[in-house]
C-alpha cells in the first residue's frame, strides 16, 4: 500500500472503524457471512447515505483476495483436481448457458430502453468486475459508466441474495467446521507457524508474478497456484488458516465492493437502477435453475452447486463455501473455469464483435452523408 498522505491516512481510519462497525452489528444480529457484508452495508451507506469523506485502498483489496487465494490452493488437492478434470465438460455447458442467459437478457434490455446492446451485453457478463469494465474501456463506443453500474449493482446483489439462498429451506446451509476437511474453524493462529513465513513470502511473489502475466483475479490466481504446486510437489505441511484471520479477509474485500456503486454518476438514474436490478434478479433466478441440475447430475450439495453457478465474485463465493462447508473445490473450479472462459475467449470474441459493429455503423453514417 503506498505512503497516505494525514487526510487520507484519517479518512482510512475513519472507514475502518466503520467496516469493523458494520461487522460487529451483523456478527450480534446473526446474518449470514456478517464481516463480508457488514462491512459492505456500512461503507455503502457512510459513503451515499451519511456522505463521510470514506475510502478504502485497492491493495488492502487485494491483500485480502489473496489470503481467500492460500485457501482455496489448499483444497487443491491432486483428487479435487482429477474431480474437476472431470466436470470440465459441464463447466463449458454450464458457462455458455449462464453467458446465453446473460446476451438474451442483454438484447431484450436494449430493445426496450435507450441502452445500447454493447454497453448492456458488457454490463452483464459474469467475468469479474475489473475485466468487464477494463474491456469496456478499451472499446470507445461502450457507456463505461453504465458498465460499471451494472457490473457492482448484479455483484452487490449475488452477495446480499446468496447468503440468504444458502440458509433457506430450500438449500438448508449450515453454519460449522465438523465436515470441513481443512479444519478452518479449529486452527489457531500458533498453527501457522514457522510455513507462514515460507508460504507468505510465496504467495505474495505468486500473486505479482500473476499480475505481471495479466491473469485475471491475479491476487487469487497466483496464490492459489503457488499453495497448489506446493501441495502436489512436496511433503511439506499446508497449515489452514484461523477463522479470524478469513473474517480480517471478509472485511478487507468487503469495504471495497461497498464503496463501489456511485449513483449519482449515473444518467436516467431511475431506469438504470431498475435495469441493473431486474437483470440482476433474473440472472440470480437462472443460477439458481442451472445449479439445480447441476446437483441431480453430479450429486453435489446444494449449496456447493448454487455458489458454483452464482455469477458472483469468485473470492466472495468461496468465502460463503467456507462459511457452510460446501465443496471449495468444486466451487473454486466452476468460478475460475467461467473467469478464464470468459477473459480469454468471450473478451477476444466481443471485442472482434464491437469493432465489426462500429465499422458497419461508421460505414453506413458516411454512406449515409454523401447521399
Amino acid at each position: 500500500m503506498h505512503r497516505l498522505s494525514p487526510s487520507a491516512f484519517f479518512r482510512f481510519i475513519l472507514s475502518l472503524g466503520v467496516s469493523i462497525l458494520g461487522g460487529l452489528l451483523f456478527t450480534a444480529i446473526h446474518t449470514p457471512i456478517p464481516w463480508l457484508l457488514g462491512p459492505m452495508v456500512f461503507m455503502l451507506l457512510g459513503s451515499q447515505v451519511a456522505k463521510l469523506p470514506l475510502m478504502w485502498p485497492t491493495s488492502i483489496r487485494d491483500y485480502g483476495i489473496l489470503i481467500v487465494g492460500y485457501s482455496i490452493g489448499l483444497t487443491l488437492t491432486e483428487d479435487a483436481l482429477e474431480n474437476i478434470l472431470h466436470q470440465l465438460p459441464m463447466m463449458l455447458l454450464m458457462t455458455m448457458l449462464l453467458i446465453g442467459l446473460c446476451t438474451l437478457t442483454a438484447y431484450i434490455a436494449s430493445k426496450l430502453t435507450d441502452f445500447d446492446f454493447p454497453s448492456l451485453l458488457v454490463g452483464s457478463i459474469p467475468g469479474g468486475l475489473s475485466q468487464m469494465v477494463s474491456l469496456a474501456e478499451e472499446m470507445k463506443s461502450i457507456n463505461l459508466t453504465l458498465v460499471t453500474f451494472l457490473q457492482v449493482t448484479r455483484l452487490i446483489m449475488i452477495v446480499f441474495c446468496v447468503p440468504f439462498l444458502l440458509f433457506s429451506p430450500w438449500i438448508g446451509g449450515t453454519l460449522g467446521a465438523s465436515t470441513d476437511p481443512q479444519g478452518i474453524e479449529a486452527a489457531t493462529w500458533i498453527d501457522l507457524f514457522p510455513e507462514i513465513l515460507l508460504y507468505g513470502p510465496l504467495c505474495v511473489a505468486g500473486a505479482w508474478v500473476a499480475r505481471r502475466l495479466r491473469f485475471p483475479t491475479a491476487f487469487m490466481l497466483g496464490p492459489m497456484i503457488v499453495m497448489c504446486v506446493i501441495q502436489l510437489t512436496t511433503t511439506m505441511d499446508t497449515p489452514p488458516l484461523p477463522s479470524s484471520l478469513l473474517n480480517i479477509s471478509q472485511l478487507m474485500i468487503g469495504s471495497h465492493v461497498g464503496l463501489m456503486l456511485r449513483p449519482q454518476q449515473l444518467q436516467r438514474k431511475a431506469q438504470t437502477i431498475t435495469l441493473a436490478v431486474l437483470s440482476s434478479v433474473l440472472l440470480i433466478a437462472g443460477s439458481l435453475g442451472l445449479s439445480y441440475v447441476l446437483m441431480h447430475l453430479y450429486s453435489l450439495t446444494a449449496a456447493t452447486s448454487l455458489l458454483s453457478m452464482a455469477p458472483g465474485g469468485m473470492d466472495q463465493m468461496s468465502i460463503m463455501a467456507h462459511e457452510v462447508n460446501a465443496n471449495l473445490s468444486v466451487v473454486s473450479g466452476y468460478q475460475l473455469f467461467r473467469i478464464l472462459f470468459i477473459f480469454f475467449i468471450v473478451s477476444s470474441l466481443l471485442k472482434l464483435l464491437f469493432t465489426h459493429l462500429l465499422k458497419r455503423q461508421e460505414e453506413r453514417t458516411r454512406t449515409t452523408s454523401t447521399s
